[in-house]
């Protein structure tokens, strides 16, 4: 059972990645001479905020053998209606946030499951056009948010680690695993992920399943950069490929596979986690800031090397010969 264990990526890589993050973080105070204060895992959470909704976003649709690049033109989009929108109301400018996030992520379900087309040229059109809807809405401007109050109240100190955003994102992962570990929607993810066409000739229902991930993977970027303008009390209209990159490493420490049809939120959960205590560390100790993007790149090789189906025939060839003697 152990050696069954181990050899599934999904499992191991998450869990292996938050143990070693959190053992580098409770030996950060060697590198300082600084203990650890409980503001260090409140930012760390907060940091887990800023990308986790991103990397869910990312990591259903990796699941089901796509890949959404429009998760950033999203989330800037959702950030800049909140703002705007939501001046006398944070909650209206939330829910117009959820609503444009929705009708994009319906609109590109609807293209690439009708058409049988692949996603990535699809949603990095979208992504450009999203960003340029942004830029329009601005004036390529950033712009302020005045309710100071829905600001404080997203990033105030709950039980002194936790906020109502790091919250709200954690309440994200836990629905999103018991839907996909409790209903048969995760098996069909999973399925439509691995082979498409079996899952057609199975009766899966291969295009509603799209439209719907792609529907919450908008949902989920909307809500992410909505929630992350309140707290900034601005909305940015390019926020760069840096959520992106940060995003799809931690789906991918989290055991989603690139190639489809492997992983569940709660890695990604894990992943997510490990990306923003790494930053954490990095704050902690004074290191350099291009350190940090060592850092993720050495994270990006190491991954790489996992998901190379070369290596990993070889460690079955390996198992297979060990199995024998």
């Amino acid at each position: 059972m152990m050696r069954r264990w181990v050899a599934r990526p999904e499992a191991v890589m998450p869990l292996v990645s938050i143990l070693v993050v959190l053992g580098a973080f409770g030996c950060s105070p060697l590198l300082n001479g600084k203990p650890l204060q409980v503001f260090d895992v409140y930012n760390a959470l907060q940091g887990f905020a800023q990308l986790g909704l991103l990397a869910l976003a990312i990591g259903l649709t990796m699941i089901a053998g796509e890949f959404d690049l429009s998760v950033v033109g999203t989330y800037a989009l959702g950030g800049m209606l909140a703002v705007q929108l939501g001046a006398k109301s944070p909650v209206l400018g939330v829910l117009a946030a959820l609503g444009a996030g929705a009708a994009v992520g319906l609109v590109q379900g609807a293209l690439i499951a009708r058409l049988r087309i692949a996603s990535m040229p699809v949603t990095l059109a979208t992504y450009i056009a999203l960003l340029g809807l942004t830029y329009a809405m601005s004036g390529g401007l950033s712009k302020s948010y005045p309710n100071s109050a829905a600001t404080l109240w997203v990033d105030q100190s709950l039980g002194g680690v936790f906020s109502p955003r790091s919250l709200l994102t954690l309440t994200a992962f836990l629905i999103a695993a018991a839907v996909l570990g409790f209903t048969k929607l995760g098996r069909e993810l999973r399925a439509i992920g691995s082979d498409r066409r079996a899952s057609r000739v199975a009766g899966v229902r291969v295009d509603r399943r799209l439209i719907a991930v792609f529907t919450i993977s908008g949902v989920l970027a909307a809500l992410g950069g909505a929630l992350l303008s309140y707290s900034y009390a601005s909305a940015n209209p390019d926020p760069g490929l840096q959520p992106l990159i940060l995003a799809a490493v931690a789906a991918l420490l989290g055991g989603v596979s690139l190639a489809g049809g492997r992983g569940a939120p709660l890695g990604v959960l894990a992943g997510a986690l490990s990306v923003a205590v790494l930053a954490q560390i990095v704050a902690v100790t004074a290191l350099p800031d291009f350190t940090t993007q060592l850092l993720y790149a050495a994270l990006l090789a190491v991954i790489v090397a996992i998901e190379s189906p070369g290596l990993r025939a070889s460690l079955d060839r390996l198992r297979a010969r060990h199995a024998d003697g």
